[in-house]
């Protein structure tokens, strides 16, 4: 009799755990309940479409969220630029909802346009700042070159990091 009680207690204990883990919580951002790069759509400069389509095969991305006039993204995006040769097989996607014209003088202040691994763009539709739920800039997703996500940062990170991240 104790015996059956103990296997009783010990099976719902185990199914209580399976279906907790299969329980979907309703305040996770998007990005963990669909881990997996977004299907954005970002406004170069020039006025292109730069798509999730359009990243290199075989990179990992890392999906940036910033704000043109805010100090830490600027400091991050310059110690991208300065270590980028660190990363070779990784390509930068920075966004953010600032005008064409502030993407322009940001992009040309940091010479972004000389770097084939980096691109930047306005996300006119807000989609990354609501799938990420960005609370403060800037904003880090990093994903494999299988497009899975692999950690997100929600106050910045360092290439030191990434490289840890990517080994």
């Amino acid at each position: 009799m104790i015996k059956k009680i103990i296997i009783s207690f010990f099976l719902l204990l185990f199914i209580n755990i399976v279906f907790a883990q299969q329980i979907d919580h309703p305040d996770d951002p998007p990005y963990l309940k669909v881990p997996y790069v977004p299907p954005f759509t970002l406004i170069l400069s020039n006025k292109d479409k730069f798509k999730k389509d359009d990243l290199p095969k075989k990179h990992n991305i890392i999906m940036i969220y910033l704000n043109t006039d805010c100090g830490h993204c600027k400091t991050l995006v310059k110690h991208i630029v300065d270590s980028v040769q660190m990363a070779p097989n990784s390509f930068f996607v920075l966004s953010c909802y600032n005008k064409l014209k502030d993407i322009k003088e940001f992009e040309e202040t940091n010479n972004l346009k000389s770097y084939e691994q980096i691109v930047i763009g306005r996300d006119e539709k807000y989609f990354i700042p609501t799938f990420y739920r960005v609370k403060i800039t800037p904003f880090v997703a990093v994903y494999n070159k299988k497009g899975d996500l692999i950690k997100a940062f929600s106050e910045g990170f360092s290439i030191a990091e990434l490289q840890k991240i990517l080994e």
